[in-house]
This record gives structure tokens, sequence and C-alpha cells, in this order.
């Protein structure tokens, strides 16, 4: 079981993590470590109540692979039928 934190704390553990790793010799996680101070604060935003996109992401994955699979359908209400019935 993962320990609930606050975001205050999130941030300060954050914080220290991203100071350990700026002082690392020959920083190969230059990249990272700016994707990390770009997203700072959506990163922070998950400690406020602990939820994510992955079903939106999971469900958008079904939707184009069932588009792909089926691609040229000429009977619209039959697709949407089928897509319902997949994702239901």
């Amino acid at each position: 079981m993962t320990k609930i934190i606050s975001k205050d704390e999130a941030r300060l553990m954050l914080a220290r993590w991203y100071d350990k790793v700026e002082k690392l010799t020959g920083n190969q996680f230059i990249t990272v470590l700016n994707t990390f101070q770009n997203h700072y604060d959506t990163i922070l935003n998950f400690f406020v109540d602990h939820s994510t996109n992955a079903f939106a992401k999971s469900f958008n994955a079904k939707v184009k692979a069932f588009r792909a699979q089926f691609h040229g359908v000429t009977d619209i209400p039959f697709f949407l039928y089928r897509l319902s019935k997949l994702c239901a």
C-alpha cells in the first residue's frame, strides 16, 4: 500500500530529488529534469485528489484501434453501435 502524502510533502520530496539529480556529474538526466520543470505544477496536482487521466487515455486507445480496424466504414450507426458495445 502506498503512503498518501500531501501536495506540500510531494513538493519537498520532488525538490530534494531534483537537487540530487542536478548535482550528478555528466548529467544525462537534463532532459528529464527539464520535463519535470516544465510540468511541475501538473505533477504536483496529482497529490490533490490522486487521480490520473489513465482511463481517458485507455478509452482513446480503444477507439483509435477500433476505428483503424473498420477504416472506410459506410454504415455509421452500426459503427457507433459496435463502438458503444466495445466500450460499455
